[in-house]
């Protein structure tokens, strides 16, 4: 396990970002939140401007200045509302490039559009109207090409993580069930975990990775540990 490292945060304000932030600082260790606004008044934290296509400015934010060390490990959690595909694609291709100039590990937030079906390993959660309704399609779209441009990328060190088909604000109990590129559903058939939880097996991952590109997680009921 890797502790006391220094992780820079993508989309540092977001659902996902901001509950990263919190749980690696509560671990730690130190934080650069990155985003077009970025505020903060924890020790741990240092906010930097960036925006996430401008190859620059990332590249200048993670290698490091007199005021913050550079990053180990870099998380990219950007979001649009509207989705939009061009701008997604662009800031993980940015994200991956400056990660593999720097030589740092990358785990890319994605959707869950990108993994398989639990009843058809051959259609894409995407494509499965039991999951994805037609208002949703150009969001898990979005997705699924971000995992593809991951996939490109063959310089890059980087873990690609699907979130369940729901996930939302709610409690950290550091619970979670782990899996790989197959949507894991409950006994009840649902399929979800809270933003809190999903920030755990963020820093879980990044702490203690593990061989594959491409994981999930999902809710997990009872006792036990995040495995």
């Amino acid at each position: 396990m890797k502790t006391g490292m220094t992780i820079a945060v993508l989309g540092a304000t977001g659902m996902v970002g901001s509950r990263v932030i919190t749980e690696a600082g509560a671990r730690g260790h130190q934080v650069l939140a990155l985003s077009r606004k970025p505020a903060s008044e924890d020790p741990n934290v240092t906010p930097i401007a960036v925006d996430a296509n401008d190859a620059h400015a990332v590249r200048e934010a993670l290698a490091g200045s007199a005021s913050n060390g550079a990053a180990d490990a870099v998380v990219l959690t950007v979001r649009t509302f509207p989705v939009d595909q061009e701008f997604l694609v662009g800031a993980t291709r940015t994200a991956l490039d400056v990660a593999a100039e720097l030589g740092i590990r990358a785990l890319v937030v994605g959707g869950a559009g990108a993994l398989r079906s639990p009843d058809d390993h051959d259609l894409l959660v995407a494509d499965n109207p039991a999951y994805v309704p037609a208002e949703w399609r150009t969001v898990a779209a979005a997705g699924t090409a971000q995992l593809r441009t991951c996939q490109a990328h063959a310089d890059a060190d980087w873990v690609y993580l699907s979130p369940p088909a729901l996930l939302e604000p709610g409690v950290r109990t550091g619970r979670y069930r782990r899996g790989t590129d197959t949507l894991l559903t409950g006994a009840d058939g649902r399929s979800w975990i809270s933003a809190e939880d999903l920030a755990v097996a963020v820093v879980d991952q990044l702490e203690t990775p593990g061989p594959e590109r491409h994981i999930t997680v999902a809710h997990r009921d009872g006792k036990g540990g995040g495995q």
